[in-house]
């Protein structure tokens, strides 16, 4: 029975170091799991803290959160820090390429920011509630008449209680290399609030994540803060336009972030 015992002892370092798609579902499931279990040490924090659902629930979330990268091997190397220093509500937009993002997310995320983010996500248990706790508001992509009132709240709360709405306003994961096309509730919301947008920018996870081929290696992560877009004065007629300039700003920028670790690591080998 001893022996028994040691065989997984032996094949786990053994798949780690041989098997790239071992340690692809490792990871992954490692992740989850993880981030599971801290959501469920961190809801009680956060009902001592504000007695409920508060976006200041956030900073408990982000404390919390941050080590995870150094589990998984990544790194973030930030630029453009200076254009999250302005004061008052705005809307962060960013590209979305898989849940990793988060750890991105929770590495720059400003004091009293949240996200909006798909219903369904209320549903993954202890990161469901978690999620509800630190404000997180959620919409149903399925419904547009949902998500555009939603929209509309979320707006007047912004100003009323002074808080940040992060969004992805690609609406979905993509990992094709690129940017895709930009939905306009972002857009609504900070012409409807009146104030600005914060493009943030993650480099391609290409060189050391790719779902499809199951490879999760160590790697770097670049995130480019862009400046700020005003919006004030702006109307519904220019939600377009807003929308077609920050996606050229921020594919542009994804592009020359993404080439450049590429060509500092080479391409990823499988």
């Amino acid at each position: 029975m001893d022996v028994l015992w040691m065989i997984p002892l032996l094949l786990f370092p053994l798949l780690m170091w041989t098997s790239s798609t071992f340690v692809f579902y490792f990871k992954k499931f490692f992740y989850v799991a993880w981030m599971m279990v801290l959501a469920l040490f961190t809801i009680p924090l956060c009902i001592l803290k504000s007695g409920g659902r508060d976006v200041e629930n956030m900073r408990i979330i982000r404390f919390m959160v941050r080590h995870v990268k150094y589990f998984l091997g990544l790194r973030f190397e930030v630029t453009g820090w200076e254009h999250l220093q302005t004061e008052g509500p705005y809307v962060i937009i960013s590209n979305h390429q898989s849940s990793l993002d988060v750890l991105g997310l929770m590495e720059i995320l400003p004091d009293r920011c949240t996200m909006i983010a798909k219903k369904e996500l209320i549903y993954a248990g202890t990161v469901g509630l978690i999620c509800w706790l630190g404000g997180i508001v959620f919409i149903n992509r399925k419904k547009t008449s949902d998500a555009k009132g939603v929209m509309s709240d979320a707006a007047k709360t912004m100003l009323d209680d002074q808080i940040r709405l992060w969004v992805f306003p690609e609406g979905t994961r993509n990992q094709k290399g690129d940017l895709l096309p930009f939905k306009k509730g972002a857009f609504h919301l900070a012409v409807q609030a009146q104030v600005p947008i914060i493009p943030v920018v993650f480099s391609s996870y290409s060189n050391f994540y790719l779902r499809k081929e199951k490879l999760f290696k160590s790697g770097t992560i670049r995130l480019k803060i862009l400046p700020k877009i005003e919006t004030k004065g702006m109307t519904p007629e220019d939600v377009s336009s807003l929308s077609d300039k920050s996606f050229d700003l921020m594919r542009s920028a994804f592009l020359k972030i993404s080439n450049s670790i590429t060509q500092s690591n080479g391409p990823l080998r499988h």
